[in-house]
Protein backbone atom coordinates (compact mmCIF):
# COMPACT_ATOMS: atom_id res chain seq x y z
CA UNK A 1 0.00 0.00 0.00
CA UNK A 2 1.54 3.45 -0.91
CA UNK A 3 2.31 6.02 1.80
CA UNK A 4 0.07 9.03 1.19
CA UNK A 5 2.72 11.30 2.73
CA UNK A 6 5.82 9.67 -0.04
CA UNK A 7 3.33 9.93 -2.70
CA UNK A 8 3.29 13.50 -2.28
CA UNK A 9 7.00 13.95 -1.19
CA UNK A 10 7.41 12.29 -4.50
CA UNK A 11 5.57 14.35 -6.06
CA UNK A 12 7.09 17.55 -4.87
CA UNK A 13 10.39 16.83 -5.79
CA UNK A 14 9.50 15.55 -9.50
CA UNK A 15 7.39 19.15 -9.29
CA UNK A 16 10.00 21.00 -8.10
CA UNK A 17 12.57 20.49 -10.48
CA UNK A 18 10.20 20.51 -13.60
CA UNK A 19 8.89 24.36 -12.69
CA UNK A 20 12.95 24.73 -11.88
CA UNK A 21 13.88 24.28 -15.37
CA UNK A 22 11.32 26.71 -16.86
CA UNK A 23 14.74 29.25 -16.81
CA UNK A 24 14.05 31.02 -19.75
CA UNK A 25 13.43 34.72 -18.75
CA UNK A 26 11.52 35.05 -21.85
CA UNK A 27 9.18 32.68 -21.15
CA UNK A 28 8.98 33.45 -17.89
CA UNK A 29 7.83 37.14 -18.91
CA UNK A 30 5.11 36.06 -21.48
CA UNK A 31 3.53 33.67 -18.98
CA UNK A 32 3.31 36.59 -16.19
CA UNK A 33 1.72 39.43 -18.72
CA UNK A 34 -0.16 36.23 -20.82
CA UNK A 35 -1.91 35.71 -16.80
CA UNK A 36 -1.96 39.48 -16.06
CA UNK A 37 -4.23 39.79 -19.14
CA UNK A 38 -5.84 36.55 -18.99
CA UNK A 39 -6.91 37.59 -15.27
CA UNK A 40 -8.43 40.65 -16.65
CA UNK A 41 -10.53 39.58 -19.30
CA UNK A 42 -11.77 36.14 -18.36
CA UNK A 43 -12.60 37.09 -14.57
CA UNK A 44 -12.36 41.11 -14.18
CA UNK A 45 -14.20 42.08 -17.25
CA UNK A 46 -17.39 39.61 -17.09
CA UNK A 47 -17.73 40.21 -13.25
CA UNK A 48 -16.52 37.23 -12.04
CA UNK A 49 -14.17 38.69 -9.36
CA UNK A 50 -15.90 39.82 -5.57
CA UNK A 51 -15.06 43.20 -4.69
CA UNK A 52 -12.69 43.36 -1.43
CA UNK A 53 -9.05 43.26 -0.94
CA UNK A 54 -6.87 40.92 -3.52
CA UNK A 55 -4.21 38.64 -2.16
CA UNK A 56 -1.44 38.22 -3.75
CA UNK A 57 2.34 36.79 -3.19
CA UNK A 58 5.45 37.21 -3.63
CA UNK A 59 7.36 34.66 -6.18
CA UNK A 60 9.64 32.69 -4.22
CA UNK A 61 12.69 30.57 -6.30
CA UNK A 62 10.82 29.95 -9.85
CA UNK A 63 6.75 30.72 -8.92
CA UNK A 64 5.33 32.35 -11.48
CA UNK A 65 5.76 36.08 -11.00
CA UNK A 66 1.83 37.66 -10.51
CA UNK A 67 3.05 41.16 -9.96
CA UNK A 68 2.15 42.55 -13.19
CA UNK A 69 -0.69 41.86 -12.29
CA UNK A 70 -0.73 42.73 -8.74
CA UNK A 71 0.77 46.33 -9.69
CA UNK A 72 -2.30 46.58 -12.66
CA UNK A 73 -4.82 46.08 -9.72
CA UNK A 74 -3.78 48.08 -7.64
CA UNK A 75 -3.30 51.25 -10.38
CA UNK A 76 -6.80 49.91 -11.27
CA UNK A 77 -7.47 51.04 -7.09
CA UNK A 78 -7.81 47.54 -6.03
CA UNK A 79 -6.74 47.10 -2.29
CA UNK A 80 -4.00 44.92 -2.63
CA UNK A 81 -2.67 42.37 -0.17
CA UNK A 82 0.76 39.88 0.49
CA UNK A 83 0.86 37.22 3.20
CA UNK A 84 2.55 37.27 6.12
CA UNK A 85 3.45 33.43 7.30
CA UNK A 86 3.08 33.07 10.85
CA UNK A 87 4.39 29.08 12.34
CA UNK A 88 3.60 26.15 10.39
CA UNK A 89 0.52 25.07 10.52
CA UNK A 90 -1.24 27.94 10.75
CA UNK A 91 -3.08 30.03 8.42
CA UNK A 92 -1.83 32.90 6.87
CA UNK A 93 -3.12 36.62 7.62
CA UNK A 94 -2.72 39.40 5.30
CA UNK A 95 -1.57 43.22 5.27
CA UNK A 96 -1.96 45.56 2.65
CA UNK A 97 0.56 46.19 -0.21
CA UNK A 98 1.78 49.44 -1.35
CA UNK A 99 4.49 49.45 -4.10
CA UNK A 100 6.74 52.56 -2.98
CA UNK A 101 7.20 51.25 0.28
CA UNK A 102 9.67 48.68 1.49
CA UNK A 103 8.88 44.86 2.26
CA UNK A 104 9.98 43.28 5.18
CA UNK A 105 11.96 39.59 5.02
CA UNK A 106 9.56 37.39 6.71
CA UNK A 107 9.46 33.68 7.39
CA UNK A 108 11.64 31.64 4.94
CA UNK A 109 12.52 34.39 3.53
CA UNK A 110 10.05 35.57 1.78
CA UNK A 111 9.20 39.01 1.16
CA UNK A 112 6.42 40.58 2.97
CA UNK A 113 4.67 43.89 3.92
CA UNK A 114 6.12 44.98 7.38
CA UNK A 115 4.65 44.82 10.81
CA UNK A 116 2.95 48.49 10.45
CA UNK A 117 0.74 48.11 7.60
CA UNK A 118 -2.81 47.33 8.11
CA UNK A 119 -4.02 43.29 7.94
CA UNK A 120 -6.97 42.99 5.53
CA UNK A 121 -8.85 40.27 4.82
CA UNK A 122 -9.09 39.13 1.07
CA UNK A 123 -12.03 38.05 -1.39
CA UNK A 124 -9.64 36.33 -3.79
CA UNK A 125 -7.11 34.65 -3.62
CA UNK A 126 -4.10 34.41 -5.47
CA UNK A 127 -2.33 31.10 -4.53
CA UNK A 128 1.43 29.59 -5.80
CA UNK A 129 1.79 25.79 -6.53
CA UNK A 130 4.06 23.28 -7.31
CA UNK A 131 1.79 21.18 -9.79
CA UNK A 132 -1.91 21.08 -10.27
CA UNK A 133 -4.22 18.99 -11.79
CA UNK A 134 -7.44 18.96 -14.28
CA UNK A 135 -9.62 18.43 -10.80
CA UNK A 136 -8.53 21.60 -9.25
CA UNK A 137 -6.35 20.03 -6.59
CA UNK A 138 -3.22 21.99 -6.56
CA UNK A 139 0.37 20.25 -4.96
CA UNK A 140 1.78 22.62 -2.34
CA UNK A 141 5.26 22.51 0.19
CA UNK A 142 4.02 20.10 2.63
CA UNK A 143 3.76 23.41 5.61
CA UNK A 144 -0.43 23.11 4.94
CA UNK A 145 -0.29 27.32 4.69
CA UNK A 146 -2.87 27.60 1.69
CA UNK A 147 -5.06 25.21 2.74
CA UNK A 148 -5.76 26.05 6.04
CA UNK A 149 -6.05 29.92 5.18
CA UNK A 150 -8.53 28.67 2.34
CA UNK A 151 -10.40 26.70 4.60
CA UNK A 152 -10.52 29.45 7.18
CA UNK A 153 -12.11 32.09 5.16
CA UNK A 154 -14.15 29.62 3.48
CA UNK A 155 -15.70 29.20 6.72
CA UNK A 156 -15.51 32.81 7.72
CA UNK A 157 -17.45 34.50 4.74
CA UNK A 158 -21.07 35.20 5.44
CA UNK A 159 -23.86 34.41 2.51
CA UNK A 160 -23.62 37.79 1.55
CA UNK A 161 -20.60 38.74 0.85
CA UNK A 162 -20.46 35.47 -1.24
CA UNK A 163 -17.94 32.89 -1.48
CA UNK A 164 -13.70 33.68 -1.37
CA UNK A 165 -12.36 33.02 -5.01
CA UNK A 166 -9.29 31.28 -5.09
CA UNK A 167 -7.38 31.06 -8.11
CA UNK A 168 -4.14 29.06 -9.03
CA UNK A 169 -1.39 30.69 -11.03
CA UNK A 170 0.94 28.45 -12.67
CA UNK A 171 2.95 27.75 -15.73
CA UNK A 172 1.13 25.06 -18.08
CA UNK A 173 4.00 22.88 -17.81
CA UNK A 174 3.43 22.36 -14.03
CA UNK A 175 0.10 20.26 -14.90
CA UNK A 176 0.03 16.63 -13.92
CA UNK A 177 -2.10 13.96 -13.96
CA UNK A 178 -3.59 13.61 -10.61
CA UNK A 179 -2.32 15.05 -7.71
CA UNK A 180 -1.99 13.46 -4.58
CA UNK A 181 -4.47 14.47 -2.40
CA UNK A 182 -5.92 14.20 1.05
CA UNK A 183 -9.42 15.20 3.02
CA UNK A 184 -7.69 18.29 4.10
CA UNK A 185 -6.56 19.40 0.86
CA UNK A 186 -8.83 22.09 -0.52
CA UNK A 187 -9.67 22.63 -3.89
CA UNK A 188 -9.12 25.55 -6.29
CA UNK A 189 -11.82 27.26 -7.81
CA UNK A 190 -9.69 28.33 -10.95
CA UNK A 191 -6.25 27.82 -12.46
CA UNK A 192 -4.56 30.04 -14.88
CA UNK A 193 -1.83 29.34 -17.18
CA UNK A 194 -0.60 30.97 -19.98
CA UNK A 195 -1.98 28.51 -21.93
CA UNK A 196 -5.58 28.43 -20.95
CA UNK A 197 -8.08 29.33 -17.94
CA UNK A 198 -9.49 26.38 -16.07
CA UNK A 199 -12.65 26.74 -13.98
CA UNK A 200 -13.74 24.26 -11.62
CA UNK A 201 -16.92 26.23 -9.38
CA UNK A 202 -19.78 27.98 -11.21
Amino acid sequence: MTDPRAAKDAARAQARARRDSLSDDRLRAFAADSLRDRFLEELVRPGLVPDGPIAGYWPLGSELDVRPLLLHLRTGGRSIALPVSGPRGQALTFRDWDPVLPLAAGRYGIHEPAADRPEVVPAVLLVPMLAFDRSGHRLGYGAGYYDRTLDALRAARSPSDGPVLAVGMAFAAQEMDAVPCGAHDERLDWILTERETLRFTQ
